[in-house]
């Protein structure tokens, strides 16, 4: 005989049913026996029935509670992962379950492996942007000066409503150009140190310092990690590179002139080989201009310092060799003026000269042109006195021996027979010849002296000599003003 199958909701209802209707039964036995009288019994049964209901109200209320409850993880879930796939900037998820399919348990289990995973996929993308964030932090601290300014990834504030690729890619392109801004920064750093490095190298200077006062994080030696590339650095070592070729322009410009004194004052010396070497480095620089130079300590201050000092002594050295040659051709022109009855200058005035000579404030090599000028003019003008200072030379001569022959006339002794008698008979017969001649050279000599007086020569035979170059220098540096006499 086949047994008989119940639906389980049918026998639990049928086995409770039996159970009350058993226990009710053994009650009613109960109260039989007993006597229990109806209104008890049936106060006894409102009783158990009203304690029923509320147990079934309360079990009802506990499963209404439950079922609010996973509608309410279900929609908070739906909310949460609808929320994930906006901030995450994706429109849907292969993953996520259909809301209509399966009891609310069912559902719940189904969007709860998608929506873990939409957790993690935030979590590993808030990561990623905290990252970049972080690292352009670093960056414009370090092109703002603060590379010591420590970031960590607490620091960072992630704004988790857009957690896009679109805006992690903007965030990455900003961290792109920051490298590249870096990186041009430090090559600028790099070569803005390495043309210290040379034009210190050149004009003998420590690098190490310059840089050092710049920003020590700059110098190698210091051990620093991080260089400050901010502006306020990168226009500090311009200005500084900047100072320095100008220092070494003007350096230079100086050992130009300095090799140009000393080329001068070589020649003018005459100064030998083996002297000139020692300075050879300095005239060597004379062809190039500052950018073709870059020898190391080329343009050092020793060797200005050596240069200077070299031209000081050689300027010494000229000064007392050009006085000597001032004074002989002084000499020279005062022995020309003497011949040619010239005036010459003072005394005070050739002391004058001196002492400008000495205090430096006239210019020898002008002096000495001038001398060679003067000298000239007199010759010059002792050549085209030549023919009248003949005439007065022989006139003078002639006079000469017209006063000695009226001496040796009024000599009463001058026939007595006595050493050397006949040789002074013998000058008197070529006196009286000579003093016979006097009218005739008087006469020529007044001719020859109307001819200088025609050609605007002064007949008292004063030269222009005042009018020369070395009156012009006389008037220049010590306010002597030309003689008119």
């Amino acid at each position: 005989m086949g047994s008989f199958h119940m639906p389980e909701k049918l026998r639990s209802s049928v086995s409770l049913e039996t159970s009350c209707g058993y226990l009710l039964q053994e009650l009613q036995l109960i109260w039989d026996e007993v006597g229990q009288d109806e209104f008890e019994r049936e106060k006894v049964l409102m009783e158990l029935e009203q304690e029923c209901l509320e147990i079934y109200r309360r079990k009802v209320d506990s499963a209404n509670m439950s079922r609010a409850r996973l509608h309410q993880a279900l929609a908070d879930s739906e909310a949460e992962f609808t929320h994930l796939l906006l901030s995450l900037g994706e429109r849907s998820h292969p993953g996520r379950p259909d809301k209509t399919g399966g009891t609310l348990k069912e559902q719940l289990d189904s969007i709860t492996p998608a929506l873990r995973e939409m957790q993690l996929k935030k979590e590993e993308r808030v990561k990623q942007f905290q990252d970049v964030q972080m690292q352009i932090q670093k960056i414009s601290a370090e092109i703002a000066g603060n590379s010591e300014l420590n970031v960590s990834l607490s620091d960072v504030i992630v704004n988790e409503s857009d957690l896009s690729l679109k805006k992690l890619e903007e965030y990455q392109v900003e961290l792109q150009q920051l490298h590249k801004e870096k990186s041009d920064r430090l090559l600028k750093v790099e070569a803005y140190t390495s043309a210290i490095h040379n034009l210190s190298a050149t004009l003998g200077m420590d690098s190490s310092e310059i840089i050092t006062k710049v920003h020590p994080s700059l110098d190698d030696t210091c051990g620093q990690k991080s260089k400050n590339i901010s502006d306020t650095i990168l226009a500090r070592l311009n200005s500084t590179v900047k100072a320095l070729e100008e220092e070494k322009q003007k350096r230079l410009e100086k050992l130009h002139k300095l090799g140009k004194a000393l080329t001068n004052l070589w020649s003018l010396m005459d100064t030998p080989y083996e002297d000139r070497r020692l300075f050879s480095h300095v005239i060597n620089l004379m062809p190039f201009s500052a950018d073709e130079i870059s020898n190391m300590g080329s343009l050092a201050v020793d060797i200005i310092l050596q240069a200077e000092a070299e031209v000081e002594r050689l300027d010494q050295l000229k000064a007392i060799k050009m006085k000597e040659l001032f004074l002989k051709k002084q000499n020279e022109l005062e022995e020309i003026c003497k011949r040619s009855h010239m005036e010459i200058l003072s005394q005070s005035e050739m002391d004058n000269i001196m002492s400008l000579i000495n205090s430096g404030e006239i210019d020898h090599a002008d002096l000495l042109i001038s001398m060679d000028e003067q000298i000239l003019r007199a010759k010059e003008e002792a050549f085209s006195r030549k023919a009248i200072m003949e005439k007065v030379e022989k006139w003078i001569l002639s006079c000469d021996e017209e006063r000695w022959l009226e001496e040796y006339s009024r000599d009463e002794n001058r026939y007595s027979v006595s050493r050397g008698a006949h040789k002074n008979l013998k000058r008197a017969e070529r006196a009286r010849i000579t003093v016979s001649k006097i009218p005739g050279e008087k006469k020529e000599l007044a001719n020859v002296q109307k001819t200088q007086i025609q050609q605007e020569i002064p007949k008292d035979w004063i030269s222009p000599f005042e009018h020369i170059r070395l009156r012009h220098l006389l008037f220049h540096f010590s306010g002597f003003t030309d003689r008119k006499d």
